[in-house]
């Protein structure tokens, strides 16, 4: 936490106040504690941070969280309620009153509360995004928790791809054990798979044929023989919080010359963002060396072709820092990041490969290792 300390100094904060669920990343890093409903988050400098909790929650958060628990008597904030009536403003003279001082609260934090806070002790957002950056660099322990998550993401890739490989065409249908296989009959497989191993998967993209052209369709209907399709994974764990993410684009069949090009040349792209990535690379500088291969080879960025970022940071968020974008800053040791090149155009359709992996101070330490075979 010391970086988090260094940023209250800097502000002349007493304290880095947080009123969040575990829904909240930032939160659920600060706290390591699983909660649905908010509490209140205080870290005061160079002390351990505090987390406000009911009775009921006292217990369990002595043994979870990395925070030290406080019940709302001792906080104070019972009597502050009875005195108020009002939940809100009892929040903000219990925050008020352990800070001691101006606080920080994250851009995230309740506007409300934040207005109320500003009448009892003065408030700086923290517009850097601190806990954030902190987040981007993973310790041992957040590594494991991500190669374990895409060590389960593999096998149930393997599992939707499988039936895909087995499925039989009928008139440019795909049929899997007698009934047309779809995009929700591989996307329940893989998230069946996976809920049992303690896993959560949403929004898992199984899109084909046009639907592919469009990056983030979730796709439905009928899979359809010689057509793209693309498998795009990224689960969380449900006790750990950490996610994996992963695509690939298989063919039934026989693939256009235009798929198996986009493909080889996505393939080739991969590669090259992955030889590029080290500690102090400009993520800028990868991503713009995939858009170069890319021109080389005849395909557009923008509005057609290759349309989005080349990677981002993977953790308690699927999408967060750092970015392998054209704004992307320098990488840092124990960033872990995505490298999905594709290219997407309506009327051929679309293709993206993704590996993930962490920084090191030489390369890329890659946790993906699943074939990127097109044609099944």
């Amino acid at each position: 936490m010391e970086k988090l300390d260094d940023a209250l100094v800097a502000a002349d904060c007493s304290a880095y106040v947080v009123y969040a669920s575990s829904t909240d990343a930032d939160f659920r890093y600060l706290t390591g504690f699983q909660v649905s409903d908010p509490l209140l988050y205080l870290k005061k400098k160079g002390e351990t941070g505090i987390l406000v909790v009911p009775q009921m929650e006292y217990e369990r958060a002595a043994n979870e969280s990395s925070a030290v628990p406080v019940t709302r008597a001792e906080s104070g904030f019972l009597k502050f309620l009875e005195e108020e009536k009002d939940p809100w403003q009892a929040l903000a003279r219990t925050a008020a009153s352990l800070a001691g001082g101006r606080v920080m609260v994250p851009r995230g934090f309740p506007y409300w509360l934040g207005k109320l806070l500003e009448e009892h002790s003065g408030v700086v957002a923290d517009g850097d995004g601190i806990v954030r950056s902190m987040r981007a660099v993973k310790t041992p322990y957040e590594l494991a928790a991500i190669r374990a998550a895409q060590k389960e993401t593999e096998t149930a890739m393997a599992l939707g791809i499988s039936m895909i490989r087995r499925s039989v065409p009928k008139k440019g249908v795909l049929y899997f054990e007698d009934a047309p296989l779809t995009s929700d009959r591989v996307r329940t497989a893989m998230h069946t798979y996976l809920m049992e191993r303690g896993y959560t998967a949403r929004d898992t993209i199984v899109s084909c044929g046009e639907e592919t052209a469009m990056p983030h369709r979730q796709g439905e209907g009928t899979l359809l023989e010689d057509a793209p399709i693309v498998i795009d994974l990224f689960p969380q764990h449900d006790r750990s919080g950490y996610h994996a993410d992963m695509t690939r684009t298989v063919v039934k069949g026989d693939p256009s010359p235009e798929i198996a090009e986009m493909h080889a040349v996505t393939c080739e792209a991969v590669a090259l963002g992955e030889s590029l990535i080290a500690a102090g690379v400009e993520g800028a500088a990868v991503h713009n060396a995939v858009v170069d291969l890319y021109k080389e080879r005849g395909y557009e960025s923008g509005a057609r072709g290759f349309v989005h970022s080349l990677g981002h940071g993977v953790g308690l968020e699927v999408h967060e820092a750092p970015n392998l974008s054209p704004s992307g800053g320098p990488l840092e040791v124990g960033n872990v990041v995505t490298v999905e090149p594709g290219l997407y155009y309506p009327g051929i359709g679309g293709v993206r490969v993704e590996n993930m992996g962490a920084v090191t101070q030489s390369g890329f330490d890659r946790f993906t290792h699943y074939t990127q075979e097109l044609v099944l």
